[in-house]
């Protein structure tokens, strides 16, 4: 079963298309990354996928239904780059503030800051927060609805090696309790923490496959390499 499907996707910007007539699938339970270079269209179809994309042709379907659909607003967390919390609050007020919007009761608060393991910085205001600590309230907040599914638009960007991995070790947490999680970013050397990797350029799908499917693809080891050759086929072709 999939979380999401994609068929014949092409998105225009400025009249410019931006998505070429991609088509993609993302299994449910599973732990995917959407990988390529800034401008590649990631945020794009990202977008595409929650529902919030103007100017689309073709079908998105999350969870069996139209992307956008009300129905999915309670069953999908969307992470933008840039962090939808409020600086003057507190991590603890922020998280009660999304769930009333949410619906949700207010022990859930609780509940997410354990997950997100910030429960002893839960009375500290965001502004005073680290980045890393930031880009957890942001992932706490779009945990409150209980999501079937997330999608993380490069939530590490920006953090340093130890903070990427505490962040990594909650998304993993999450798909072993069947949560659907694409999240995307443009650092190859995180592309081996994912089940499955969406590989894109200049608004074309270049690879859907497992890290280990790519590398015998390619012939290569490093993952970096792979997604290189695969760009150098591509302009051969």
């Amino acid at each position: 079963m999939n979380s999401i499907e994609v068929a014949h996707l092409r998105v225009l910007r400025g009249g410019r298309p931006v998505i070429h007539d991609l088509s993609c699938a993302v299994a449910a339970g599973t732990l995917t990354g959407l990988l390529g270079p800034s401008g590649s269209g990631k945020t794009t179809l990202l977008r595409a996928i929650v529902g919030v994309q103007r100017s689309v042709s073709g079908q998105v379907s999350v969870l069996g239904l139209p992307a956008g659909s009300v129905a999915l607003r309670s069953k999908v967390g969307y992470v933008t780059q840039g962090k939808s919390v409020y600086n003057d609050l507190t991590v603890r007020e922020n998280l009660t503030y999304f769930a009333a919007l949410v619906g949700a009761p207010a022990a859930k608060a609780t509940e997410v800051l354990g997950t997100v393991s910030l429960v002893d910085r839960a009375e500290a205001l965001v502004g005073r927060l680290s980045g890393g600590e930031r880009a957890r309230v942001s992932l706490a907040a779009a945990l409150l609805g209980s999501p079937s599914l997330l999608v993380l638009d490069e939530p590490t960007v920006g953090l340093d090696p130890l903070l990427r991995e505490e962040l990594w070790s909650v998304f993993r947490r999450l798909a072993e309790n069947g949560v659907t999680l694409l999240v995307s970013g443009h650092v190859m050397d995180e592309a081996d923490r994912c089940q499955r990797l969406l590989l894109l350029r200049d608004g074309a799908l270049l690879a859907d496959a497992t890290p280990a499917e790519l590398r015998q693809r390619t012939g290569t080891e490093n993952l970096d390499q792979a997604f290189l050759r695969l760009i150098r086929n591509a302009v051969a072709a």
